[in-house]
């Protein structure tokens, strides 16, 4: 197999990744259908938020139809407050309140007296808004770790030399996910680092994981079946990144007014 055909089906597979766990992770919007009159429309729902208030739209939903918001502290035993949808710009709109840094709400609609989610209720954390300067060169650095990653898998597999481009891999995925990794974590929400030892955040606690088993592959180089040991680092780290990004990541305790890690 050509070095080309590597790198494309690499670019290919890190980018199916790549979008997989961004559409199932916390933060990425949800998606609700909302059926009025036998015509189903789609909502979407936020899940991620700065620190001002957030608009919640019900796009296409006609404007003689009645919607309300219920929202409350999460995770509390408050009682629900309710707002309406108030017809705005050509749409239905209503907001949620800002919460402290970490902080979340846990929300659902009524659409034409029909309750959505109020069994299951969305799930919105406010955070603060992060410069483009340090997430994006984190984005990709994280993506170009991957990429790298699944090359040198391709190389092993194919016979061909794959120690430089496995030092290359080790490099991207140390700057992108413990250097730029904590810049984007204390701009969001104040701490530097919320995995191990210090806490839960599985964003944190995935890339640790995956950095020492990369290293493990580094240790063993002169080893005759340290190709096996790339592998399973490679195929550890696709496994592991497909985890739900920022999933049990910094939370705002309302019982103490501190936040957890």
């Amino acid at each position: 197999m050509k070095k080309s055909v590597c790198w494309l089906l690499a670019f290919v597979i890190t980018l199916v990744l790549s979008i997989y766990q961004r559409m199932t992770g916390p933060t990425y919007p949800k998606k609700v259908t909302v059926e009025l009159n036998g015509e189903q429309y789609k909502v979407k729902l936020p899940r991620s938020g700065v620190q001002k208030d957030e608009t919640v739209t019900l796009k296409d939903v006609p404007s003689d139809v009645q919607s309300q918001l219920h929202y409350r502290r999460y995770p509390t035993a408050d009682d629900y407050t309710t707002v309406d949808f108030v017809w705005q710009d050509g749409q239905w709109q209503a907001s949620l309140p800002v919460q402290p840094v970490a902080g979340k709400l846990q929300y659902y609609l009524t659409v034409g007296g029909k309750d959505y989610l109020s069994e299951e209720p969305v799930v919105i954390r406010f955070r603060n808004d992060v410069p483009a300067g340090i997430l994006v060169p984190h984005i990709l650095l994280m993506f170009a770790s991957m990429l790298l990653a699944v090359y040198t898998f391709l190389l092993v597999l194919t016979h061909k030399p794959y120690r430089r481009w496995l030092w290359i891999t080790v490099a991207t995925l140390f700057v992108g996910g413990f250097l730029f990794g904590p810049l984007v974590q204390h701009a969001a929400f104040g701490p530097w680092w919320t995995g191990f030892p210090y806490g839960t955040d599985l964003t944190d606690n995935k890339t640790l994981l995956s950095f020492l088993c990369f290293v493990a592959a580094l240790v063993t180089l002169r080893w005759k079946y340290n190709k096996w040991v790339v592998c399973l680092a490679v195929l550890f780290m696709v496994a592991i990144f497909s985890v739900p990004h920022s999933a049990y990541g910094s939370e705002y305790d309302y019982t103490t007014q501190q936040l957890k890690k």
